[in-house]
């Protein structure tokens, strides 16, 4: 087998808790019972229509969203993974409204894990990446159970955060503060092996992700930003962008990881109840210290997104990350002032109705 002479999943663990002589080892294993459950997850996204877990339920989540069922059994997977291992206080996930209850009588830890166990979950039908997406934070009170406010911490003071990706292999990228790693699956052994040891954004790109049929929506530095990209080589950047957009935070991630790019969920104005779309906690602060840990940069768009206080377990916000030259110009267009329109900006024809209205 390729695998036999890889570093694993728990080795790697092993050689980075020796920077520290006073751990105890249950981040550790905190995160190798997550990766357990991501194991589950992947096996049971590659049977797919099989083992009959395609499709939505009649049910939805806390955030007013259709759940399909492998939602549902993905959470089941992480809980039954996690909420008997002693190493956790309490614990969020995306499909509950409130922390979910660890179990009576059980020992508890001194960290808090939250969690999106299936992201990208409108793509399972047609077969396209999806992915898990989780956070790890220290209790504030070890060995009781968590309030629904010890949750609400910024993302610089993660412990750790990971996503794994189920697409033509399963991998497992994690970070615990020193640096990114990737591991892939070996489905035969059963074990996650290091195959990206270093993972580092490119500082530059010219590859941009966005959801386009929101433009009409859009704050005037994120239409300026893509109508320069899109102007390619006659326009101010002088440089040809391409543009993608999968619909899945953990594959627009993994892509940017790999090769750069910068994603852009920006706030805007199609819902105004909303001032984002993802949710901090266990999407934006996991995935910006990935980011972060990378060389890139995260950001709310104007400014660092791990920095931003959270308010409530599911706040939405806006999102901008990867290749930190993008993010940082994306940034500085939000604190200048909007450029003045020249006539070229202006189109010669404008839309016009074929009636006149009275």
């Amino acid at each position: 087998m390729f695998s036999i002479d890889r570093t694993t999943l728990t080795e790697y663990l092993i050689s980075q808790r020796r920077n520290h002589p006073e751990a105890t080892g249950e981040l550790n294993a905190l995160i190798l019972q997550v990766a357990q459950a991501c194991k589950a997850i992947s096996r049971a996204v590659a049977h797919g229509a099989l083992a009959g877990v395609l499709g939505s339920l009649e049910s939805e989540n806390v955030q007013g969203e259709t759940q399909k069922k492998l939602d549902v059994l993905a959470d089941q997977m992480f809980l039954r993974a996690t909420h008997w291992g002693g190493t956790l206080a309490g614990m969020v996930s995306e499909e509950n409204d409130a922390p979910i209850p660890l179990p009576e009588g059980g020992s508890r830890g001194k960290y808090l894990l939250v969690f999106d166990p299936l992201d990208g979950s409108s793509n399972i039908d047609v077969n396209v990446s999806v992915g898990s997406i989780f956070s790890i934070l220290r209790a504030a009170e070890p060995d009781e159970d968590a309030s629904p406010e010890d949750f609400l911490q910024p993302g610089t003071r993660q412990v750790a955060a990971g996503y794994a990706i189920y697409g033509p292999s399963t991998m497992l990228v994690l970070t615990v503060g020193r640096g990114v790693a990737g591991f892939t699956f070996d489905p035969i052994l059963g074990e996650f092996f290091l195959t990206h040891p270093q993972i580092t954004i490119p500082a530059s790109t010219r590859e941009f992700a966005i959801n386009a049929s929101n433009s009409r929506f859009w704050e005037p530095p994120v239409r300026r930003y893509v109508d320069e990209c899109l102007a390619g080589k006659t326009g101010p950047r002088e440089t040809d962008f391409n543009m993608r957009w999968v619909a899945s935070l953990v594959a627009e991630t993994h892509r940017i990881l790999m090769r750069g790019g910068v994603f852009l969920y920006p706030r805007d104005r199609k819902d105004p109840a909303k001032p984002g779309r993802l949710r901090l906690l266990y999407e934006c602060n996991p995935i910006g210290m990935i980011v972060e840990q990378a060389g890139g940069r995260a950001s709310t768009g104007e400014r660092p997104v791990l920095e931003v206080q959270p308010e409530s377990l599911h706040q939405r916000i806006g999102f901008v990350f990867g290749s930190r030259e993008e993010v940082e110009r994306i940034e500085r267009y939000h604190h200048e002032p909007a450029p003045a329109r020249t006539e070229e900006d202006i189109p010669l024809f404008h839309a016009r109705s074929l009636f006149r209205e009275n």
